[in-house]
């Protein structure tokens, strides 16, 4: 007999990370992996610190103490939060809860990549539906659903596209999904929309309804990875039965409590995100470079073919910037841009501008 992994797992594409070097430069400026580029607020550096003290020491299982001030921040049940390894172990817990052999998982065209790996790993089908516009269409997810369908991944903002639909139209997803069906608002990058609650007014007034979000972003903390979740009590008790004990460590634990409560912090990095984003989308736009309105701490940046992008990121990668290649997310033609310091925006309008001059 052959020793082979469960049917799916050869299936995965392996998720591949924005890349951080570039060979024989010192002065790369990495814009592929959507980080702040401020760093985690100093509140979060010095929890983090102060908790090398306690490496010798269990982490707890129950995560309370940040999961209180979650809820305290956001204004939302304590009981009703789980905490991940980045919402991508929530990602997991999800589809490992609530997936099995013959069951599918909806995504959408441009969706973040591992609800179809977490899919595939728990032994489900990922079934993709088309957006518009690089715009998530309520009506193509409910023309996806089957009796087959447990759940469907939505990503507001979206990833890689930055774009938006509205409180109504999550609503109106959410009231017209069948009773065996879970939608989870994917809220990774719900910290840099003023006013959004990332869905959960929703998940509060429906038992149909999980929302994740994550630490990795405006926060800082993506090499801790931290994230968490919210949904129903009896949603969250299961994604908790089958989330390991000290899946978070006490360092970890610290450096996200500091920070979920350094709101200053957040509002800074939140303004002067939008500042640069509005900047770097015209300026792009002035050289022949347009992008959707974006949402996020990045943009998506779209030319006239898949072999222009290429060129432009050649370029951009020869004056030592770093930006994502998005052919994997069906969008060859573009690229995702994080959006940076003042500095770096300029640096890469001046790139392009070079580009633009060389290919005149």
């Amino acid at each position: 007999m052959t020793i082979r992994p469960k049917t799916g797992i050869e299936e995965i594409v392996l998720y591949k990370a924005g890349d951080a070097k570039v060979a024989g430069r010192g002065d790369v400026l990495k814009l592929s992996s959507n980080e702040n580029p401020y760093g985690a607020p100093d509140s979060a550096k010095a929890a983090f610190a102060r908790a090398v003290h306690d490496l010798h020491r269990y982490p707890p299982t129950d995560h309370a103490e940040l999961r209180a001030a979650i809820a305290e921040v956001h204004g939302l049940d304590p009981e009703r939060i789980v905490c991940g390894a980045g919402s991508d172990e929530i990602i997991t817990f999800l589809c490992q809860a609530y997936t099995q052999p013959g069951d599918e998982v909806i995504h959408t065209e441009h969706g973040f990549s591992m609800y179809a790996i977490s899919a595939r790993a728990a032994g489900a089908t990922p079934v993709e539906v088309p957006e518009r516009e690089r715009k998530v269409d309520v009506d193509a997810i409910l023309a996806g659903v089957t009796e087959r369908t447990k759940l469907v991944f939505v990503a507001n903002p979206g990833n890689p596209t930055a774009t938006m639909i509205g409180g109504n139209e999550t609503a109106r997803l959410a009231a017209e999904l069948p009773p065996h069906v879970l939608l989870v608002l994917d809220g990774a990058y719900s910290e840099y929309v003023e006013g959004f609650d990332g869905g959960a007014s929703l998940t509060e007034s429906r038992d149909n309804v999980v929302m994740t979000r994550t630490f990795s972003k405006m926060y800082g903390l993506g090499g801790l990875r931290i994230g968490w979740g919210y949904g129903p009590k009896d949603v969250i008790d299961n994604l908790n039965r089958v989330r390991g004990p000290f899946n978070l460590s006490q360092a970890q634990l610290a450096a996200a409590e500091a920070a979920v409560r350094d709101r200053d912090w957040a509002a800074r990095c939140r303004a002067d995100n939008t500042r640069m984003r509005d900047w770097l989308q015209h300026a792009l736009a002035e050289l022949g470079v347009p992008s959707d309105t974006s949402s996020a701490n990045f943009i998506l940046a779209r030319f006239a073919s898949p072999s222009e992008a290429d060129d432009c990121e050649a370029r951009l990668r020869g004056d030592g910037i770093l930006v994502r290649k998005v052919g994997g997310y069906k969008l060859p033609q573009c690229l995702r841009i994080t959006v940076g310091t003042e500095a770096d925006c300029r640096r890469v309008a001046a790139s392009v501008a070079r580009f633009r001059e060389q290919t005149a």
